[in-house]
């Protein structure tokens, strides 16, 4: 059978589809450096690169306040057809994502101000402490940090995993439908109506 477009409603719009990837990017970079930079000793290139990943998580909650009120102005595609537990274990892991796209940075927000070390966007702009400054509270906020970047990576994992799986195993448009630049096309999935387990 040959590839036909999916008709518009069947994808994802413009905005939302950039907003993903970029958030992606940024995600996946500021958890890179996260990682890279905790291991360093002391240096210049250490505090260059926590201004930079301070920097980086004022934009991703910037954009994740964006992306959250685009999705709430604009409504997504409907699901496509898959047994409820999986449709019911998407939309969990979707709550999930968003709510720790705001918890990361503020978290680290937060130990920066309590650590009394405030965060200057791009080295531009001054931001209010989101804390007053306390080493104590520093110390109890800043695992909280780590843990919660974890806790997102492996939420991350698992949308890919899923994202992989009904592409390759079900053979499906669920990941055409987030692809950026070209028309979203319907492959030669099996025939949503022979699913089992379809409710």
């Amino acid at each position: 059978m040959a590839s036909t477009p999916l008709p518009t409603a069947a994808r994802y719009s413009n905005v939302a589809i950039a907003l993903h990837w970029l958030l992606a990017l940024m995600i996946v970079g500021s958890f890179g450096v996260g990682l890279y930079m905790a291991a360093l000793n002391p240096s210049i290139t250490k505090l260059k690169l926590y201004n930079w990943h301070k920097w980086a998580g004022v934009t991703i909650l910037t954009l994740s306040a964006l992306r959250l009120l685009w999705r709430l102005t604009h409504k997504p595609p409907a699901d496509l057809p898959m047994p409820r537990w999986q449709a019911q274990a998407a939309h969990v892991t979707h709550g999930m994502l968003y709510l720790m796209f705001f918890v990361v940075p503020l978290v680290g927000w937060a130990y920066s101000s309590a650590a009394g070390f405030p965060v200057v966007w791009f080295g531009v702009l001054p931001l209010p402490d989101f804390v007053p400054v306390d080493k104590a509270l520093a110390e109890a906020i800043k695992p909280w940090h780590g843990r919660c970047a974890w806790l997102l990576a492996v939420l991350v994992l698992a949308h890919i995993g899923a994202a992989l799986k009904h592409h390759f195993i079900d053979r499906d448009s669920l990941l055409q439908r987030m692809r950026p630049g070209k028309p979203m096309l319907a492959g030669n999935g099996p025939d949503p109506q022979a699913l089992p387990g379809k409710p």
